[in-house]
């Protein structure tokens, strides 16, 4: 269901402190779950971003009201703001005054990320970006030792698991059709540095004689053996060497090629931020998205790399793993 966006003219608030005075609050939220569950929250910004937000958060299933300064009563009411910094010293001290009046106040973009479990990339400003404690995966060293002991771990346990399926794929790929079984493709990996990833072929010899080009889902390149590997993602296997070599993680980011970076970039704020991280065998946008081959369907996978590198935890990356298998056993791969 659309949310409903009311856009309320933002006057100025010069009796703001006023309006405050004598309001006492007796009931506020006992916790952030429920602070996630309303179907109302105001959204404080500056005049000239309230039709972009409204436009962009439009087909949420909660209703937004837009500068609201009229506001007196806080009683469970969420409070977001945007681009805060650039409010009026009144209207500033409206929102401090709402958070000591009961309000749950908070910044768009993290009410946003907790509340739709991706980030509105649409929203973002360098500023989410210019504090590295808060992305725990960037600038906590035991995070990144506890990180690279799991890939060590799951790449050697599932190079056994998946042993006998390898040597089945290898011998079909090669009775299938002529030309290598391992596919070896240049990627842009952490630091935007290049290194080779490494696939089971899945397509003709000659997939790319034209140029590169983004694969389709009903890609007539891809052969009969290619479809069934890469709907299994069996195909995937020869990336757990990659992982062993330290260029890939177990989850993270898909690597991309750089050809297609340099378009991306163009229409996706911030694109390249998700090689601040190892590129993954899988991820969180690999669980959470469909397949998808064109820009829309990057932006929305971006939305989901960039909202986990933010929140990054062991406890994620174990979830993504167990959606992982989950995807491949009930066949909703590539």
């Amino acid at each position: 269901m659309a949310s409903k966006v009311k856009i309320e003219e933002a006057d100025e608030v010069a009796s703001n402190s006023e309006q405050l005075d004598g309001i006492f609050i007796t009931e506020s939220f006992k916790s952030k779950k429920e602070a996630l569950k309303q179907d109302v929250i105001y959204v404080f910004c500056p005049p000239e971003c309230a039709s972009k937000i409204g436009e962009i958060i439009e087909d949420y299933s909660f209703d937004i009201i837009i500068n609201d300064y009229s506001v007196k009563d806080f009683t469970k009411k969420i409070v977001c703001h945007y681009q805060s910094d650039y409010l009026t010293k009144e209207q500033r001290k409206f929102l401090v005054g709402a958070t000591e009046c009961g309000a749950w106040v908070e910044p768009l973009i993290s009410y946003l990320d907790d509340r739709l479990k991706y980030t509105e990339v649409r929203l973002l400003r360098s500023n989410y970006f210019l504090h590295q404690k808060a992305f725990s995966i960037l600038s906590n060293q035991r995070t990144q030792v506890a990180k690279r002991f799991m890939d060590v771990a799951c790449a050697l346990i599932l190079l056994i698991i998946t042993l006998p399926l390898a040597i089945i794929a290898a011998i079909l790929i090669k009775l299938e059709s002529s030309g290598p079984i391992l596919f070896k493709q240049k990627r842009t990996g952490q630091y935007n540095k290049q290194f080779k990833v490494y696939k089971f072929r899945s397509m003709c010899n000659d997939a790319e004689k034209h140029g590169a080009q983004w694969a389709s889902k009903n890609d007539v390149r891809i052969t009969k053996v290619g479809k069934f590997i890469r709907k299994t993602r069996i195909d995937e296997i020869p990336q757990l060497i990659n992982v062993l070599q330290g260029n890939m993680s177990i989850v993270g980011p898909r690597p991309e090629r750089e050809v297609f970076i340099k378009d991306l970039e163009k229409e996706i704020p911030y694109y390249r931020f998700r090689h601040a991280v190892k590129p993954g065998v899988t991820g969180l946008a690999q669980v959470s998205y469909p397949y998808g081959a064109s820009v829309e369907d990057a932006i929305w996978k971006h939305k989901y790399d960039i909202h986990y590198i933010k929140h990054h935890s062991s406890l994620l990356d174990l979830k993504i793993l167990l959606l992982t298998v989950k995807t491949v056993l009930f066949g909703m791969g590539r």
